[in-house]
């Protein structure tokens, strides 16, 4: 395992994730997030709990790195990252958007658009993550 090379590929996929978010969850999805408010913080509210989240987010991408690197079997990073991306991309959806369509007063319109934008989301992380990570040398399988 390439440990630089794995805390770059985390870093590069987390400012993606933070800007995507603000673009995507933050701006494009705003209104429709502020259509329950009972279920979603307001604009006012969020801010102070960003740093906690940009923690958990980066924690979370540490990890996905981390198993990219145990299943790379070698070949293209980009194509790797892309096909590992597919698999994260359809595990959010379903164990997450799902879940919350199922379980949080939100409309079918709201959870429709949230996960399409996480499909998205975790397709280009996984696809950065392999962009940017390489084996250690002599560790390829």
């Amino acid at each position: 395992m390439n440990y630089a090379r794995l805390a770059m590929a985390a870093v590069a996929a987390t400012v993606f994730d933070a800007i995507y978010g603000f673009g995507v969850y933050g701006t494009l999805l705003a209104p429709e997030f502020a259509k329950y408010p009972a279920v979603y913080r307001s604009a006012q509210a969020g801010p102070a709990y960003l740093p906690l989240m940009f923690a958990g987010l980066f924690m979370a991408i540490v990890v996905v790195a981390i198993m990219y690197s145990k299943g790379y079997q070698g070949g293209s990073g980009v194509a790797e990252g892309a096909r590992f991306g597919l698999l994260l991309a359809v595990f959010v959806v379903l164990a997450f958007s799902a879940v919350n369509y199922a379980t949080l007063e939100i409309g079918r319109r709201l959870a429709a658009m949230v996960g399409a934008a996480a499909f998205v989301e975790w397709l280009t992380i996984g696809t950065i993550i392999g962009a940017v990570y390489k084996p250690a040398a002599g560790s390829r399988r």
